[in-house]
């Protein structure tokens, strides 16, 4: 009896394994298939090179309070936090030069190992690179302060403090990896990038796009970001960086008022809010410079008088090269081919196209269907 009744009860639980088993198969999420093109492509990406938003803005936030309560930039004389601010400014723009000269190496047809040859520019743009990340809080707490004590004056405070906290940070901007059918331009895909990818590795998730899914993929930079704390694109200019942190404040002032919070009502509400910022941004941005930076203020425009007639005509000057003219020239030719089915003649067409350009001083990095897509978002279907 005892053992008909174990026997019992193990059926019943063997029969309720086997039911929660089917229901798993039946409600219960679908894993990806290791085949399937989406998960593949989740999977070149990789967690470690997608941008993430929410981590972003919390470690940007986590950053700016601690640069605040180290209060740093408050313990320095004016003239110190000016030419901290300044150096900081060029050692961006050193950066900056060795990377467009590596990325020139990138573009340059006649470079068989761009890797190589750029090893060394690579090395000191790191060492660079590392100066600035510890030199970067208090470089951007002076000029949030410069920018907040003008906006205090104005009237836009609260108990003498600008509201909201003027805060930004400037980075190298997140980039967007888009992806496109060779067959055809259309994207089909695409993942927001965390910033500062050099371009050896841009290089490599393209290749591997291209190799892996048999797409056309190219990694393109996707601006700032309007978040809190603003995301600034990375500039060596003080001028432009005093107008735009002064232009994103008023986009966080704005967010707390009906012309802001109606942001995306419609085209027309977009214009207003952009002009309202623009004008903030021009206005508080000419007066930091003014009051911090007197040196950098540009010099009046002054009216030059016409040149004088040649007394003998000249030559006729060599003929433009009309970039927006050839580059539809050469989309137009790269359709009918794609419409052929002449893929590799098409891709082998862009690469030929690519270096015409190159010639002309456009330094395109890569010419394929995902820069087409790119560049002509509304033929792109």
């Amino acid at each position: 009896m005892i053992g008909r009744m174990l026997w019992s009860r193990a059926w019943l639980v063997f029969r309720l394994l086997v039911l929660s088993a089917i229901l798993v198969l039946l409600v219960g999420p679908e894993w990806p298939a290791f085949g399937d093109d989406a998960y593949r492509f989740q999977t070149i990406v990789g967690r470690e090179r997608r941008f993430d938003f929410v981590t972003w803005t919390a470690e940007a936030l986590g950053k700016k309070a601690q640069a605040a309560l180290a209060g740093s930039h408050r313990y320095l004389p004016e003239e110190d936090r000016r030419a901290f601010v300044l150096a900081y400014l060029e050692q961006i723009d050193a950066a900056q030069r060795l990377e467009a000269a590596i990325d020139a190496a990138f573009v340059d047809p006649t470079v068989a190992d761009p890797v190589a040859a750029t090893a060394e520019l690579a090395a000191e743009r790191d060492a660079i690179r590392a100066e600035l990340a510890a030199r970067q809080p208090l470089a951007e707490a002076i000029v949030q302060q410069q920018v907040a004590a003008l906006l205090a004056e104005e009237g836009l405070a609260l108990s003498d403090m600008a509201w909201p906290p003027v805060m930004m940070t400037t980075s190298p901007v997140p980039y967007m990896l888009i992806v496109s059918p060779r067959d055809r331009i259309a994207q089909i895909d695409s993942a927001a990038l965390v910033p500062g990818l050099t371009t050896d590795e841009k290089e490599v998730l393209e290749s591997a796009v291209f190799a892996e899914l048999d797409r056309s993929a190219l990694v393109v930079p996707i601006g700032g970001l309007g978040i809190y704390p603003a995301m600034i694109r990375e500039t060596a200019s003080m001028n432009w960086l005093a107008e735009v942190t002064a232009h994103e404040w008023a986009h966080h002032w704005l967010s707390l008022h009906p012309l802001g919070v109606r942001y995306l009502d419609g085209p027309a509400m977009r214009t207003i809010n952009e002009t309202v910022a623009s004008i903030v941004g021009l206005e508080m941005g000419e007066r930091v410079i003014a009051r911090y930076y007197p040196e950098l203020v540009p010099p009046s425009v002054e009216t030059t008088p016409a040149p004088a007639e040649p007394d003998e005509p000249e030559e006729p000057a060599p003929p433009v090269f009309d970039f927006s003219a050839e580059m539809a020239d050469t989309r137009a030719t790269v359709d009918r081919l794609l419409g052929e089915g002449q893929i590799e003649a098409a891709e082998a067409y862009m690469e030929a196209r690519r270096r015409v350009f190159v010639s002309h001083g456009y330094n395109i990095r890569k010419l394929n269907q995902a820069y087409f897509c790119l560049l002509y978002t509304s033929r792109c279907v």
